[in-house]
C-alpha cells in the first residue's frame, strides 16, 4: 500500500495527547499533513498553541487545548470542545507520560500516584470520553506505552505500572468495543529521543542492576518513527489490528 494511499485513510478528526512535544509533537504534524483536523492536547499552554499555530500556517485545521488529562472536568471539557469546534474525533492518540526514577523505598506516594493520574488514569479518562464519537466512526485508539509496561526496569515501579496497566486496559478495551468497530492498540517503544530519555536514575543506582535494562545497537527512536506507525495504525490501513503489542525497541525485548 502506498503512503498515499495509507495518508488518505488516516484522515478525519485527530485527538493527540501529550501533542506539544516529542512523539506528540511528530503525530500531530504527521496527522495534520495527511489531512486530519487535529486536536493538540497538553498540560503546556504555550506548546499546544505553538503547535496548532505551525498547523495552521501550513494549512491545516487544529485547535489548541491545555489540558490536564488526569482531570475529569478538564478532560470533558476538551473533547466538547473537539466536537463543536472539529467534528466527531475518528481517532485518539494517547501518547501523554511523565516517569520518574526511585528506589521503592524511597518513592514518595504522591508522586506515584500523579505518574499512575498522568500516564493510566490520564488514558483511560480520554478513552471515556472519546470512545462514544469513536463507536459513530468506527474509529480507533491507538495508546503509547513503553518496554517497561511488559519487561520493567529497575527503579521503575511508578512508570512500570502505569506503562504495564496500559497495555492491560488497550486489551480489555480492544475485547470490549471489538463488536462496535473501533479498534484498539499499543505501542512499545523503546529508547526514544525525547526529554523523557534525559530523566535521572538515583545517583546511588546500583549499575549492575542498571544493566539488565535492554540495549539494542540500533540505538533510540527518533520521535517521526514511532509518529508514523501510529498514524498507520490507527488507519484503516492496518484493517483487523486490534488488541495488539507492538513492540518498537529494535529488537531489544
Amino acid at each position: 500500500m502506498t503512503v498515499e494511499k495509507i495518508q488518505k485513510e488516516a484522515t478525519g478528526v485527530a485527538v493527540v495527547t501529550g501533542g506539544g512535544s516529542g512523539i506528540g509533537r511528530e503525530l500531530c504534524l504527521l496527522a495534520a499533513a495527511a489531512g486530519s483536523a487535529v486536536a493538540v492536547v497538553d498540560i503546556n499552554q504555550d506548546a499546544v498553541q505553538a503547535v496548532a499555530a505551525e498547523i495552521v500556517a501550513a494549512g491545516g485545521r487544529a485547535l489548541a487545548l491545555p489540558c490536564d488529562i488526569s482531570n475529569p472536568e478538564q478532560v470533558g471539557a476538551a473533547i466538547a470542545r473537539v466536537v463543536a469546534e472539529l467534528g466527531t474525533p475518528s481517532q485518539l492518540f494517547n501518547v501523554a507520560g511523565i516517569v520518574r526514577y526511585a528506589r521503592v523505598e524511597q518513592l514518595d506516594f504522591a508522586l506515584f500516584n500523579r505518574v499512575l493520574a498522568v500516564n493510566l488514569a490520564g488514558a483511560f479518562l480520554m478513552s471515556q470520553a472519546v470512545l462514544p464519537h469513536l463507536v459513530s466512526t468506527r474509529g480507533s485508539i491507538v495508546n503509547v506505552s513503553s518496554m517497561a509496561g511488559h519487561l520493567g526496569i529497575p527503579y521503575g515501579a511508578a512508570y512500570c505500572a502505569s506503562k504495564g496497566g496500559l497495555i492491560a486496559m488497550t486489551k480489555s478495551m480492544a475485547k470490549e468495543f471489538a463488536d462496535r468497530g473501533v479498534r484498539i492498540n499499543v505501542l512499545a517503544p523503546g529508547g526514544v529521543e525525547t526529554p523523557m530519555a534525559e530523566v535521572p536514575f538515583p545517583e546511588d543506582a546500583n549499575m549492575d542492576v542498571l544493566g539488565i535494562i535492554p540495549r539494542t545497537p540500533m540505538g533510540f527512536s527518533k520521535p517521526i518513527d514511532i509518529a508514523r506507525l501510529a498514524l498507520f495504525v490507527a488507519s484503516k490501513a492496518s484493517g483487523l489490528l486490534s488488541g495488539a503489542l507492538i513492540p518498537i525497541d529494535g529488537a531489544s525485548t
